[in-house]
């Protein structure tokens, strides 16, 4: 197998660069990262012995244009290949959720027929992936910079969702089970989100 690198250009930091270069490479491969194609989740669920799992973002592109403090916005709608896979394979599903992720970055407002919304979504099409205007805070001030904010991330996961292996789901199987999942996921965000000091009116917003 060949793998091939970006090049790096910057002569004087050549050296510093490549390794930082290889630390990322290895670090993706240590963790098991692979594609979220069908193809690479279906091999990860299907290996021998079981008791692998897959854990997915499913939001994508779409979702990081969205990712404003204080919203909670999830593009989950129209993904339905998880759950095709799920059944597939007879793999549980478990709906996870953070609270915070939105909030250590802020973004300029780009509401949806603005022309910086416009552009953002030509670019991702073009492009394959979202460009997000965004900044937070400095190394050594608290201003404007691109580090993240200083906040908390609580990560809290659901009572997996029992599947029964359908070799070959039919789109109602389908539609039932993401049916079922959006369900619990809503569930786990208002049952936690008090803890979090999210108001008692927010809700998870499903796009």
């Amino acid at each position: 197998m060949k793998v091939e690198f970006a090049p790096f250009n910057i002569p004087l930091a050549r050296r510093l660069q490549t390794a930082a270069g290889l630390q990322w490479v290895l670090t993706f491969l240590l963790l098991g990262s692979v594609s979220v194609s069908k193809k690479s989740v279906s091999h990860v669920l299907s290996k021998e012995g079981g008791g692998n799992i897959s854990v997915i973002v499913l939001g994508g592109a779409e979702e990081s244009l969205e990712a404003h403090p204080g919203k909670f916005t999830l593009f989950i709608r129209q993904r339905k290949g998880f759950v095709k896979i799920a059944l597939t394979h007879g793999a549980y599903l478990v709906p996870v959720f953070s609270f915070g992720e939105n909030e250590l970055f802020k973004q300029v407002s780009n509401p949806e027929g603005s022309w910086l919304r416009t552009v953002q979504e030509k670019l991702q099409k073009i492009m394959g992936f979202a460009l997000p205007l965004f900044h937070a805070r400095g190394i050594f001030q608290y201003s404007f910079g691109l580090m993240p904010y200083r906040k908390p991330i609580h990560t809290v996961v659901g009572r997996p969702i029992p599947v029964r292996q359908t070799p070959h789901p039919s789109p109602e199987q389908i539609e039932e089970l993401h049916k079922t999942y959006m369900e619990e996921l809503r569930k786990l965000f208002e049952e936690h989100k008090g803890k979090y000091g999210i108001p008692e009116h927010e809700t998870l917003v499903f796009r």
